[in-house]
C-alpha cells in the first residue's frame, strides 16, 4: 500500500517532467523584437509577419509574410518582399539575404545585405548601396503604401472612398520626369 501511495505522489511529477518540453514557449520574442535584439529597427520588415525561425548559434533565419508585399521607399525605390525571406543575422548585419528585392530602372535586384552603420542603414545589391536614416524605420511599412499610408478606412465628406484617394496619391508620387 505504501508503494502505491508513493507512486500516486510521484505521478504528477512524472507527468510534468516528461511533458515540460512540450508546453508552448511564452517568452519567444516576435520577429520584430528579434530584429531589435540584433540592433535593427522594426521597420526593416513590413507589418503582418506571420512568424520566423532563427538559429541563434549560426544566425540563420527565415521570416514569413502572408504573401508577397510591395511598396515604395522614399518615393524612389520600389521594394518587394517575398512571402519567405532568409539570410544570416548578426549584430548590425543581415547578409546572404534572399526574398527582398529593389527595382532599379526596370530590373528587380536582390538586396544582398543590410548593415547598420551608426544612425544609418546601408542597403547593398552588390555593386551599389543606398543609405537611409535608422529613424525612418521606427515603424513597420504597410504592404501597398509603405511608410506613406493614409488611413484607408476613412471616407471624406464627398463620399469618395479613401482607397481611391490613396491610389491617386501613390500614382502621382511615383511619376518622375
Amino acid at each position: 500500500m505504501t508503494s502505491v501511495l508513493g507512486l500516486l505522489c510521484l505521478f504528477p511529477l512524472l507527468i510534468f517532467s516528461c511533458c515540460a518540453g512540450s508546453w508552448p514557449e511564452e517568452d519567444t520574442p516576435s520577429v520584430y523584437e528579434a530584429l531589435a535584439q540584433y540592433d535593427f529597427p522594426v521597420g526593416l520588415l513590413p507589418e503582418g509577419a506571420t512568424g520566423y525561425d532563427l538559429n541563434p548559434s549560426t544566425g540563420e533565419f527565415s521570416a514569413y509574410l502572408k504573401g508577397t508585399c510591395t511598396f515604395m521607399l522614399a518615393n524612389t525605390f520600389h521594394l518587394k518582399y517575398e512571402s519567405t525571406m532568409s539570410g544570416i543575422i548578426t549584430k548590425d548585419r543581415l547578409e546572404n539575404l534572399r526574398g527582398v528585392h529593389v527595382k532599379l530602372v526596370r530590373l528587380w535586384l536582390r538586396i544582398k545585405e543590410v548593415r547598420r552603420d551608426g544612425d544609418y542603414l546601408v542597403f547593398s545589391v552588390g555593386f551599389t548601396t543606398a543609405n537611409f536614416p535608422v529613424k525612418d524605420f521606427s515603424e513597420s511599412p504597410r504592404c501597398g503604401c509603405g511608410f506613406s499610408c493614409i488611413d484607408v478606412a476613412a471616407e471624406d465628406d464627398t463620399g469618395i472612398d479613401q482607397n481611391w484617394q490613396n491610389l491617386y496619391v501613390f500614382m502621382n508620387s511615383t511619376v518622375h520626369f
